[in-house]
């Protein structure tokens, strides 16, 4: 008997292939992909999403006819760090200004990449911050990726993980005020009760994994990956400049 799981994944898999094609009046030529999935955050996230108006703005608070841009990043990737960089000091603090308030939503999507082996830690700080003061939660992405060699392969080859934790509480804590204990009750990787050994992770853990699990089933692999309106747009790279950036969103300010 097929289990249900297996089931499911070949329909998601059938219907994204008769979503997908190239639409001839998008924004560009090249191929994009259509996902059946709906773009959603879980509430408690609500501030990785920027929209111009506000952080974390409910859909009622901003323009009806709002576009929605997905940012699929790693704070361990130059790449991502670049992308970032142009929107977030460039694009972002003239939103309200070349735009009606709202128009857009930005949403920053967590993706650990694998062959970074610390990126999960960096990750995992970034989360703990929103969760002891969301509103920091922009400001400290903008420190990570400022401070990402830090962290780099060649950086922390020799250190062990309790280190770079340590490295990285003192980092937000001194970038966004938040108490160092506070930070570290979250990230730390308590003992067993009992003294056995566990592989179950911190209080962060089951909050990064939501991310995880969200861009695999969007088959989001690499980053930086941007989604509009829940369509993959291949043309966008790290070095799109604020132009470039300022185009896209006059063409889709334009439309509903």
């Amino acid at each position: 008997m097929i289990p249900k799981s297996l089931l499911l994944f070949f329909l998601v898999l059938l219907i994204s292939v008769i979503y997908s094609k190239t639409d001839s009046d998008s924004l560009s030529t090249s191929k994009v992909i259509y996902y059946p999935i709906a773009m959603s955050i879980q509430p408690r996230f609500a501030t990785h999403i920027y929209s111009g108006a506000s952080v974390g703005a409910a859909p009622s608070s901003v323009a009806a006819n709002r576009h929605t841009i997905d940012l699929y990043l790693d704070y361990d990737c130059p790449f991502s760090a670049k992308m970032f960089k142009t929107l977030y000091h460039t694009i972002f603090p003239t939103l309200n200004e070349k735009y009606a308030p709202g128009s857009f939503s930005f949403v920053f999507r967590q993706v650990p990449q694998p062959w970074h082996p610390t990126s999960t830690l960096l990750h995992e700080v970034a989360i703990a911050v929103e969760k002891l003061d969301p509103s920091k939660f922009w400001q400290f992405s903008d420190v990570l990726f400022q401070h990402q060699a830090e962290y780099f392969d060649t950086a922390v080859f020799d250190e062990p993980r309790s280190v770079t934790y340590s490295r990285l509480i003192k980092l937000a804590s001194e970038s966004t005020g938040l108490e160092s204990a506070k930070l570290a009750d979250l990230l730390t990787i308590a003992p067993s009760p009992d003294g056995s050994q566990h592989n179950y992770g911190n209080k962060i853990t089951a909050d990064l994994k939501l991310f995880i699990r969200q861009h695999r089933q969007m088959s989001v692999h690499v980053t930086p990956t941007v989604t509009i309106d829940g369509i993959l747009n291949n043309d966008i790279s790290s070095g799109w400049t604020a132009d470039q950036w300022f185009s896209l969103l006059d063409t889709l300010s334009k439309t509903n």
